[in-house]
């Protein structure tokens, strides 16, 4: 069964800092692409980044500069580390994982950026 689960979701001040975490169990994790999305209320669901099997990664530009997408496949996670976070980052992150056509999301995490 595939399972990818999302975590490190919170509530954090315009400036601060977050990391999150996805973690697959149930597919080859080296050969995903892995990639974190959001939506925030009453929009459609974007792309933040994405991290290829050989680690080359791309980035929406709202947060080029700001987020980094990593992964460590001894641990089957992808990683968004958030910074300088935005009231405008408040939404709902997921996680996918896309390989060949075969596509697969996690159930999402909520950051919520709020003084």
């Amino acid at each position: 069964q595939v399972q990818l689960v999302e975590s490190g979701g919170a509530l954090v001040q315009p400036g601060g800092s977050l990391r999150l975490s996805c973690a697959a169990s149930g597919i080859r994790f080296s050969l995903f692409r892995m990639g974190w999305y959001r939506q925030a209320t009453g929009k459609q669901r974007e792309l933040v980044a994405t991290i290829t099997s050989g680690g080359i990664t791309n980035y929406a530009d709202s947060v080029k500069g700001r987020f980094t997408i990593s992964r460590d496949n001894a641990k089957n996670t992808a990683y968004l580390q958030m910074n300088s976070l935005k009231p405008d980052d408040t939404a709902s992150y997921y996680c996918d994982a896309y390989w060949a056509g075969i596509d697969y999301w996690g159930k999402g995490t909520l950051v919520t950026v709020s003084p």
